[in-house]
């Protein structure tokens, strides 16, 4: 039983860490990146729906990202959502087939709003795994008069380390991350 506890916490907490990740990858750097817009919604038809399963997204250059869509007739909404998107600052030219996005260069201003906006993500992220471990150690406690208060004990120091292992990722991913956007 505490091993079942145990190992449902440590799974919730790794997708807690690669959804940091993800989000970590929305926040643009110098570089057009097709992670920056993938779950950019749009209105498609009444239904908000991720660009990524409405167009293909491809790097045309550094700094500029081709949209294709699927359906041409999204286009516009495509277009509209990505110019309603806060933070990213991106050109768009529309030639009738393809949205061209080309994103301007980032001044040292921007890198730390950035940096900002990151260290924010990374703060939910941990809070979030934070949370994961409350659930789990109040599991333990409702075990307690099944197995026992030492195993109980030994349990809530393993989820301590593991807990610990998982925020120290999120740090990483934010170090890598900071890195990256301070990078010129």
């Amino acid at each position: 039983m505490i091993t079942d506890v145990l190992s449902d916490a440590t799974a919730r907490m790794n997708k807690a860490v690669e959804a940091a990740k993800d989000d970590f990858a929305t926040v643009r750097t110098g570089r057009a990146n097709p992670q920056m817009f993938a779950k950019i919604l749009v209105n498609y038809y009444g239904t908000q729906t991720p660009l990524e399963q409405l167009a293909s997204l491809q790097n045309q250059e550094a700094r500029t990202l081709l949209i294709g869509p699927y359906d041409k007739g999204a286009l516009r909404d495509i277009e509209q959502a990505i110019r309603d998107t806060p933070n990213l600052g991106a050109n768009l030219g529309n030639d009738g087939n393809v949205i061209r996005a080309t994103l301007p260069e980032l001044t040292a201003d921007r890198r730390k709003e950035y940096v900002k906006i990151v260290r924010t993500k990374a703060e939910d992220a941990k809070v979030s795994v934070r949370n994961l471990r409350r659930k789990a150690k109040d599991e333990l406690d409702a075990l307690k008069s099944e197995v026992g208060d030492d195993d109980v004990a030994r349990a809530e120091k393993e989820l301590e380390l593991i807990t610990k292992a998982h925020v120290d990722a999120i740090d990483d991913a934010l170090k890598r991350k900071e890195a990256e956007l301070l990078e010129i």
